[in-house]
């Protein structure tokens, strides 16, 4: 029963390789893209439960103990709080950590190019269309995405969608 609760390593290894996979794991989804994380296809699902897997033994060290598990839960949390902590008082962290919105189309011209660069398909930019009741391009006053991967836009009657 005790094996159940004795680390393998100083609880101090763990907190360290949270914050390090935690950073590896941050940087990683920043640079794959604004549509990675708000859009999931089935296969940006796969991808993610494959990192959770592949970053487990980093993460962990090996260590099965419930001892090392809490220590884990609990770095991941607080770091979790310090990020959105920092993000809610300073924009250039909340930048850094979360991205900036692009400009996709503005007063009825899109950036076909910043669609390819966002990896956003036609279909998938006419749909966000449809969805804000545009009849067409031309209604685009401002059409944006957000760092969460939201689409949204600004109709030429002033109304955000």
């Amino acid at each position: 029963m005790s094996d159940l609760f004795a680390l393998s390593a100083p609880w101090w290894h763990f907190v360290l390789r949270g914050v390090a996979i935690y950073i590896l794991v941050t940087v990683l989804m920043r640079v794959s893209g604004k549509r990675a994380m708000g859009q999931f296809t089935p296969f940006d699902l796969i991808l993610l439960i494959l990192i959770g897997n592949a970053v487990q033994n980093g993460i962990n060290g090996g260590d099965n103990s419930l001892t090392g598990a809490m220590i884990m839960a609990v770095t991941l949390i607080v770091l979790n709080w310090v990020v959105a902590w920092l993000s809610s008082r300073s924009q250039r962290f909340r930048w850094w950590a979360e991205g900036k919105s692009s400009v996709l189309a503005e007063n009825g011209r899109v950036d076909h190019r910043m669609l390819r660069r966002e990896l956003i398909s036609d279909e998938d930019f006419k749909n966000a269309l449809r969805l804000a009741g545009c009849a067409g391009e031309h209604d685009i006053k401002l059409a944006t995405l957000e760092p969460n991967g939201r689409i949204m836009i600004e109709t030429a009657d002033g109304k955000w969608r």
